[in-house]
């Protein structure tokens, strides 16, 4: 490898170059578009869409609502079931859940636009009401805590407010939102979506959020059980899975998290450094984020290296579709060997290819080198219980995350949870939202039960 300074500027591309590469990745239909697509769907009787759907939303319903040009009446239906369904709508992989199991795509390869549709609805609302078309129930006197502002714990907390509860939001970062703000694509959801979907959920009232405060550091579980009628733990997923490699906290080495955050809250694009060669470790969404994203701020060769083959990757075809029309170079059967160094930072990596023998991953012995100005780790996040405060050792986890069962209560009476934090077997925004809703309901009925 030759031995130079690490190509690592900002400024790469013009101001008009950024707007264009971060602009809306799918334009939303317009009143025309929307009503010729809800013209394709069949409104099937036990339609297989809804069965796809993480929370359960009346597709068939909110489609012939825009069909009877009632965009209004079909944005009601989608946040009767998923209040977040605008971000959903974004980001949602609608791709393998609703749209993969419409009959129109199992007959023609074509199926609804569902996703769009969608869109097209809570847009509409949203920008047209200005607030949702829900009210809050006369107060209980019950307060409940959420740790978490992420689609988890706005979910729960809507509801919960819905039902007349007083809820107070606990977050550790300066702004709420949880990933949908700092951990997708941004141009899945530009022009500040994100916080105005926030604004959008809060407007309901009942509904506090504490700022910069953490469960483990700020406050503790045992605090918030002796303070209120219930606690939920939303608070996703604080770890980043190392490599396993030496020296991996060289400079060059970066989590793909964090740099995905710091890329969303940049007020300008062109002040973000971005490597030339850049090589990306994992196979999941995240992996497609930074490497699409690190080559639309300009990067010359972006490079995804996945340990098993491309039907086991994380990221679905679309957005591994995405990738490769963005691109981005996506090799399979090959997992980290070493880190290649020269003058303290990290130049590359050496790969060993691997192979599936019995239903096992091996490694054939046989590697390559990659060079790397820069080398993102996205293989994957963890649960941290340490923020429990000791009581991990009461709550029950499964997985390394925590234990919960079909109404998302853990271990410890009084204490529900869900989203990534919880052991549900979906990371997905839209299960996210669903586990907020299903354990807002099962702790309004215990907070109300006689």
């Amino acid at each position: 490898m030759p031995s130079s300074a690490p190509d690592i500027a900002a400024g790469r591309l013009s101001p008009a170059e950024y707007a264009a590469n971060f602009n809306d990745i799918h334009p939303p239909l317009d009143q025309h578009q929307a009503l010729v697509e809800a013209d394709r769907c069949y409104f099937c009787y036990d339609a297989p869409c809804v069965k796809a759907c993480p929370t359960s939303i009346d597709i068939p319903l909110f489609i012939r609502q825009i069909l009877t040009h009632n965009p209004i009446g079909s944005a009601e239906t989608i946040f009767e079931q998923n209040i977040l369904g605008g971000m959903c709508a974004r980001v949602c992989p609608t791709e393998t859940l609703c749209e993969e199991a419409c009959v129109r795509e199992e007959a023609e390869g074509k199926p609804v636009k569902i996703g769009l549709l969608q869109r097209y609805a809570t847009d509409t609302l949203m920008e047209e009401e200005g607030e949702q078309p829900f009210e809050r129930a006369p107060s209980t006197g019950k307060r409940v805590a959420v740790i978490g502002g992420g689609p988890a714990g706005l979910s729960a907390a809507h509801r919960l407010a819905r039902h007349g509860h007083d809820v107070v939001i606990y977050d550790a970062r300066e702004k709420a939102g949880g990933l949908n703000e700092y951990g997708i694509a941004a141009y899945k959801a530009p022009d500040n979506f994100a916080q105005a979907e926030v604004d959008f959920v809060l407007s309901i009232g009942g509904i506090t959020v504490e700022h910069g405060k953490a469960l483990g550091r700020d406050i503790t579980l045992g605090e918030l059980k002796q303070s209120y009628d219930a606690v939920f733990l939303g608070m996703g997923l604080a770890g980043v899975n190392a490599l396993g490699l030496a020296e991996e906290a060289l400079p060059g080495v970066a989590d793909a998290v964090d740099y995905i955050a710091e890329l969303r809250q940049a007020k300008d694009l062109g002040s973000l450094p971005v490597a030339g060669k850049i090589v990306v470790v994992g196979g999941g969404m995240t992996a497609i984020d930074v490497a699409v994203q690190s080559k639309r701020l300009g990067a010359d060769e972006v490079t995804i290296v996945y340990r098993r083959g491309q039907d086991k990757m994380g990221a679905s075809l679309y957005e591994q579709e995405l990738a490769a029309t963005s691109g981005v170079v996506i090799r399979h059967h090959a997992k980290p060997a070493a880190l290649k160094v020269e003058d303290g930072r990290v130049i590359g990596m050496t790969f060993e290819k691997t192979a599936d023998q019995d239903g096992r991953l091996v490694g054939t012995g046989e590697t390559f080198d990659l060079s790397a100005d820069m080398v993102f780790k996205a293989i994957g996040q963890t649960f941290v219980p340490g923020a429990l405060n000791g009581a991990a050792d009461a709550i029950a986890l499964d997985r390394g995350k925590i234990k919960v069962d079909e109404e998302r209560r853990t271990s410890i009476s009084g204490v529900w949870a869900g989203g990534d934090c919880a052991a549900t077997g979906e990371d997905l925004t839209v299960a996210a939202v669903a586990d907020g809703r299903i354990a807002a309901e099962s702790i309004h009925r215990a907070l109300t039960a006689a």
